[in-house]
């Protein structure tokens, strides 16, 4: 195991900046640091849909996911590593074949909502698209793996298919955009 933290707080982010993990600081505000926290921030919601109950399968998927995203946070955080490979973007869309070939088509769109575990896994989603987002303007200015963007982007529909799953299996079902309820 790498270092062992005996004292969470160190002050030297007090004056807005933060350590990257090759030791250099950067503002708190850096796209970097922006791109990062947006994966943990995805991590995290991802613990909030794993602490509601899900089936077995969903959870061994999303559990390796959250492992995955820490790798993904440290390969942002240290500039030039590489953690995340193709390889498990390929088991992404595997595991999205797997959970959408049991679903029915889609013909109307999806609101997020359909229980507890769902709507957490579409607010996941959506925390998803964001680090994607961030990881994009962070390309613009610095050296990016395309792996980085590939995975959020698989694992975004992933986690469609998987909201989709989880509000099945909840009593409260998909909720349907009803378009004829918008007014002309």
């Amino acid at each position: 195991m790498g270092n062992r933290l005996s004292k969470i707080y160190t002050r030297t982010g007090d004056d807005g900046t933060t350590g990257l993990g090759d030791g250099t600081r950067v503002g708190k505000d850096s796209a970097r640091v922006a791109a990062y926290g947006a994966v943990d921030e995805l991590n995290s919601a991802l613990g909030v849909v794993l602490a509601c109950e899900v089936p077995a399968d969903v959870r061994e998927v999303l559990t390796r996911v959250q492992h995955e995203l820490f790798n993904l946070g440290g390969e942002l955080c240290i500039p030039g590593m590489a953690l995340v490979h193709a390889d498990a973007i390929t088991r992404l869309e595997h595991e999205l074949d797997g959970f959408n070939e049991h679903l029915p088509a889609l013909k109307d769109f999806i609101l997020p909502g359909g229980g507890m575990a769902a709507a957490h896994c579409h607010l996941a989603r959506t925390i998803c698209r964001r680090a994607e987002r961030e990881i994009v303007a962070l390309s613009r200015s610095e050296a990016v793996r395309d792996e980085a963007m590939h995975y959020l982007n698989r694992l975004s529909d992933l986690l469609f298919v998987v909201a989709r799953v989880l509000a099945r299996a909840s009593a409260h079902g998909e909720v349907l955009w009803q378009h004829e309820r918008v007014r002309r």
